[in-house]
């Protein structure tokens, strides 16, 4: 029987489990026809189950606090795919309805940690939801891991990726025929993750951990502010998400304001946070967001049992702005300076640190850490071009992260095909309905992208 010890970083994530926040990243695929379900679950046996050991292993944790992966010698697919019918009237309502109800319990530590669930008759077409562990991997990771299940044409077969090296020691994704080599390109050039090129940023991280002034101020920073964001949590989830917004759009109002894609984006997500404040709370001067990092870099193939390699930056909205026009100026100023410097930089290496410490100092380190923000907010780039999963065309994606400790929201911004959808999930005692959320962003979104001005070529 194979069995592995899990690194550090992924040991911290297995124990950030909470009975109201899960450390799950939820991945959802909506389509406008039906899915060969069938041929679905051969897709994900042949080029995942097969061929990432994670899928089919269950964690044991026989002696207190090595938790290791092991295999599941009663593993069975069937235990991991589900099949349901979305209610009447199969609109994008009741599937946001569903998917809050899925995706808040825990998943069942006595198998591997990752479900499956086919939603039929959604609007003529169907969705898939995926639910599968932080421990696992980093959300960028199994983003890639998803998406290496699709084909740029509808009548290709099940091959699965091909290994990489003489030991076999990685799967390259990366090398499919499909989309996963364009979506590695589209990440190491658009991502939020990659404000910084991948190994800058993992040399930012280690240069942060080892820079006394920048761990003080950290350490030193406050608890973020005081609002309907940071109440205790329920444990209940509630999503919400956009329209489709044309990318094209997003890039000339950053060519017009001097900035970036990114900076329009996360504008847009400033924008609405204020709306929502203003509208349920007081409106402080900043709220802070944690933003990951990809450290793996995406020309190389990810390795077999994939795992956690990513920082996080802790980056502060100016929500107290009220001008648009202003507010977009002051994070495109955050954002840049991010890009140079090690403020708020929380490495890998703090990571590690947590998954090494005792079950009492685990919890007091990241009771410490997740005070400080009250959302994560991530931006994958997806394919340029439409795509298949079994050999049926799909309609949109989302990719939530999970929230650690006391963080109750998570934003994903996800582009593909030309277009950017963006999804707010939210505890449900902090937030009832993201609807407005949505709502928020669009209308910023929408006003930055008539508004802004300026001149030279947006950057990426």
């Amino acid at each position: 029987m194979s069995s592995k010890t899990l690194p550090a970083a992924d040991a911290a994530w297995l124990h950030m489990d909470r009975p109201t926040n899960p450390m799950v990243v939820n991945a959802l695929i909506w389509f406008e026809e039906p899915l060969d379900w069938e041929r679905t679950r051969e897709v994900v046996r042949s080029r995942i189950v097969d061929e990432l050991p994670r899928f089919s292993q269950r964690i044991s944790e026989r002696v207190p606090g090595r938790p290791r992966f092991e295999d599941d010698a009663e593993f069975d697919l069937n235990h991991h795919f589900h099949r349901l019918a979305l209610p009447a009237p199969g609109d994008k309502a009741a599937l946001q309805e569903l998917v809050g109800d899925l995706i808040t319990p825990p998943l069942d530590s006595t198998r591997p940690l990752w479900h499956a669930y086919l939603i039929e008759n959604y609007e003529g077409g169907c969705a898939v939801l995926f639910r599968i562990h932080h421990c696992i991997a980093d959300g960028i990771a199994l983003a890639r891991v998803m998406l290496s299940l699709t084909d740029t044409r509808p009548d290709a077969g099940l091959a699965p990726p091909a290994r990489s090296g003489s030991n076999g020691g990685g799967v390259s994704l990366a090398g499919l025929v499909g989309p996963a080599r364009k979506v590695a390109g589209a990440m190491a050039h658009e991502g939020m993750e990659t404000l910084a090129h991948p190994k800058h940023v993992r040399q930012l991280a280690g240069a942060a951990a080892r820079d006394a002034k920048t761990v003080a101020k950290l350490l030193a920073s406050p608890p973020d502010a005081d609002t309907v964001l940071r109440d205790p949590l329920g444990g209940g989830r509630a999503v919400a998400w956009s329209t489709p917004f044309p990318l094209e759009r997003i890039k000339t109002a950053a060519h017009r304001g001097d900035g970036t894609v990114n900076d329009i984006l996360v504008a847009a997500v400033t924008g609405a946070l204020r709306a929502y404040l203003d509208k349920h709370d007081t409106v402080p001067d900043d709220i802070h967001i944690m933003v990951p990092f990809n450290l793996r870099p995406l020309d190389e193939p990810l390795p077999r049992d994939l795992g956690n390699d990513f920082a996080l930056i802790l980056l502060a909205l100016p929500v107290g702005i009220a001008d648009r026009d202003e507010r977009l100026r002051e994070v495109k100023a955050r954002m840049d300076s991010i890009k140079t410097s090690h403020e708020g930089q929380i490495s890998y290496g703090i990571l590690n640190a947590i998954g090494r410490t005792l079950p009492q100092v685990e919890d007091q380190l990241i009771r410490f850490f997740t005070q400080k923000a009250s959302a994560v907010v991530t931006n994958v780039p997806g394919p340029r071009e439409p795509v298949y999963l079994a050999g049926t065309p799909v309609g949109g994606v989302l990719v939530w992260a999970p929230c650690s400790g006391s963080i109750g929201m998570t934003v994903s911004i996800f582009s593909y095909a030309g277009e950017v959808t963006v999804g707010f999930m939210a505890d449900s005692r902090l937030v009832p309905d993201p609807g407005p959320l949505v709502t928020a962003f669009d209308r910023e979104l929408r006003g930055l992208c008539r508004g802004t001005r300026s001149r030279r070529a947006p950057q990426s």
